[in-house]
C-alpha cells in the first residue's frame, strides 16, 4: 500500500495502492514506462521501496511467503543451456519440493503446456513461443498461491495464447491470485475479470472489465459501405471519433443524438452497421492514460 520507488529524479512508483483478489485473473496495464515491471519486482523484493509496503493476506511479505509465489519475468529467467525437465525439477526443489514431487509436477506442466516432447532439449533450442510456455511452467511448477506474470502473451501465436490463457483462467478458478501485464488489450479483455491501470507510477483506473467498459457516455459503431476511412464522420458535430478500423467508426455521443448520426451516415452511403456498443478495453486504456 502507498508504494513509492524513485530512481534518482525519476519516480517509477508514486504512492501506488491497489489490491488483487484471489480467484480472479487481473490485468495489470499501463503504457511503456508506467511502472508495471517495477511494481512486480517490488512484490518479490527485487527492488527496494522508498515508502509503502506490499502485503499478502494483510501481512508483510517475507521470504517464506515468496516461496508460495510464482513469477514469470518479461526477460528470459531460465538457464539457456540446461535441459528443460532438469531445470524445472531443479527450480521446484528450490521452492522446497522433494525430487519426486518436482519431477512429477514438471512432467505434468510440460504436458499441459504442450511442450512435453521437448523435455530433453535446452531452452535456447526452442522457439520464442515454446520458451514462453516453459517459462510459465517454471512459475507454476511449485503450485504457487500467487502468480505474477510480466507480458506472458508477448510473441505468441493464437494457439499459444489460447493454451496459456486457459491455464491462467484455470489457476484462478482454483482460488489462485493471478496478476499479469500485457499490451495485447483484446486478449486481456477476453481473459480478465478485472484490470488495474497505472500511468507514471500512479493508479488511474481499476475495476471489473464489465464496469469499466459499460461506464461513461453512450457509444455507437457505424459502418458506411465503401468508406474504409470513415470520412463521413469527419466534422460531425456533437460526437468524438474514438476509433476507425476496417471502415467501422466508433463514436462517443456528446450533444449529438443517434438520429443525427444515422442521418449523416445515410447521407454518405448505405449503412451496413449501426449499433450501440460498450467501450472496448483499449478505449478505457486510452482515456485513462490520456492517450
Amino acid at each position: 500500500m502507498g508504494v513509492t520507488r524513485r530512481f534518482g529524479t525519476i519516480t517509477a512508483l508514486d504512492d501506488l495502492s491497489f489490491s488483487v483478489p484471489s480467484g480472479r485473473v487481473v490485468g495489470f496495464l499501463g503504457p511503456n514506462g508506467a511502472g508495471k515491471t517495477t511494481a512486480m519486482r517490488a512484490i518479490f523484493g527485487l527492488t527496494d521501496l522508498d515508502a509503502g509496503s506490499v502485503r499478502w493476506d494483510g501481512r508483510p511479505i517475507g521470504a517464506r511467503e515468496r516461496r508460495r509465489f510464482g513469477y514469470m519475468p518479461e526477460e528470459r529467467g531460465l538457464y539457456p543451456s540446461m535441459l528443460i525437465a532438469e531445470e524445472l525439477t531443479y527450480l521446484g526443489r528450490l521452492h522446497g519440493m522433494s525430487a519426486r514431487d518436482a519431477a512429477v509436477a514438471t512432467a505434468r506442466w510440460l504436458e499441459r503446456l504442450e511442450v512435453a516432447d521437448r523435455a530433453g532439449d535446452t531452452v535456447e533450442s526452442l522457439s520464442h513461443g515454446n520458451q514462453q510456455r516453459v517459462q510459465l511452467a517454471a512459475a507454476l511448477v511449485h503450485d504457487p498461491e500467487v502468480l505474477i506474470l510480466d507480458e506472458p502473451l508477448a510473441g505468441l501465436d493464437p494457439t499459444g495464447i489460447d493454451v496459456i490463457g486457459e491455464v491462467l483462467v484455470d489457476e484462478a478458478r482454483r482460488g489462485r491470485c493471478v496478476l499479469f501485464s500485457s499490451h495485447q488489450l483484446d486478449q486481456v479483455e477476453d481473459l480478465c475479470e478485472s484490470v488495474t491501470i497505472i500511468d507514471r507510477g500512479r493508479l488511474v483506473a481499476s475495476g471489473t472489465v464489465d464496469d469499466l467498459t459499460t461506464a461513461g457516455a453512450r457509444r455507437l459503431a457505424v459502418r458506411v459501405e465503401g468508406d474504409r476511412d470513415g470520412a463521413w464522420a469527419a466534422g460531425l458535430d456533437g460526437v468524438t471519433v474514438s476509433e476507425i478500423k476496417g471502415g467501422e467508426v466508433r463514436l462517443v455521443l456528446g450533444t449529438a443524438t443517434s438520429d443525427a448520426v444515422l442521418d449523416a451516415a445515410r447521407a454518405a452511403g448505405r449503412v451496413t452497421k449501426f449499433d450501440f456498443e460498450r467501450r472496448r478495453l483499449s478505449e478505457v486504456f486510452r482515456e485513462s492514460v490520456g492517450a
